[in-house]
């Protein structure tokens, strides 16, 4: 499984052969203004919910790629009214994908799209394939529900917003990282406004003093597990 990091919130994963995007606000960030969204590969857009900084080049990307939009079932029927492929999902349920299986866990946040449209409940997704897994928590506060995935999933990777304000900051996700038994953290949702930047250094250290590595990839780059 291969995970490139767009900036942001936004991934791109290739996995048996398919391009997954995760939460794609790629265009207006200008931390990733040397991301190409028209040369991007989708045949899935996992969305973990309707804010502006998670779905700014969905119907774009969907357009042009005839990607299928996997989310929550209001932000599923949003873009199965505008024509779009799509596949609803709601908590608790997974659905096996043809790269995989993936499954809608809670996340404490919020979910409107900017048009003011309800976005219905935040999520996050844990995706099994190739025999890895990975949790993805979206934004999302620390909460007990993260101790529900390991009993069913153990995983090799965990990405979480380490920004603070609208979300976890790194000593909360150092935490969601023991509830979910896993030492390998992708930090993600960090730098792009002046609310959320980071010190960087501080972070991997505070990871690291926990016997836990925090990932901070540069823009583009990418990781494989």
């Amino acid at each position: 499984m291969k995970i490139t990091y767009l900036g942001h919130a936004s991934l791109a994963i290739e996995v048996n052969g398919v391009s997954i995007l995760v939460d794609p606000f790629i265009s207006p960030n200008p931390l990733a203004a040397h991301i190409d969204i028209n040369a991007l590969k989708a045949d899935f857009i996992l969305l973990t919910h309707a804010h502006g900084d998670h779905v700014a080049d969905v119907e774009a990307i969907a357009t042009r790629t005839q990607a299928t939009i996997v989310s929550n079932f209001e932000i599923a029927d949003y873009y199965g009214k505008k024509g779009l492929n799509h596949h609803p999902m709601n908590h608790g349920g997974s659905w096996k994908f043809p790269f995989g299986t993936v499954k809608y866990v809670n996340a404490i946040h919020s979910s409107a799209f900017p048009d003011g449209t309800y976005g219905g409940n935040p999520g996050g997704f844990v995706i099994e394939a190739a025999g890895k897994s990975i949790y993805i928590s979206g934004d999302t506060a620390l909460t007990f529900d993260m101790k529900l995935i390991p009993l069913r999933t153990k995983l090799d990777l965990a990405v979480f917003p380490i920004g603070n304000n609208f979300t976890m900051d790194v000593a909360d996700a150092s935490i969601a990282a023991d509830f979910v038994e896993c030492n390998k953290v992708l930090g993600i949702h960090f730098d792009t406004f002046g609310y959320i930047t980071i010190d960087h250094e501080a972070a991997k250290q505070h990871f690291a003093e926990k016997g836990k590595e925090l990932i901070l990839l540069p823009i583009g780059d990418s990781i494989e597990i």
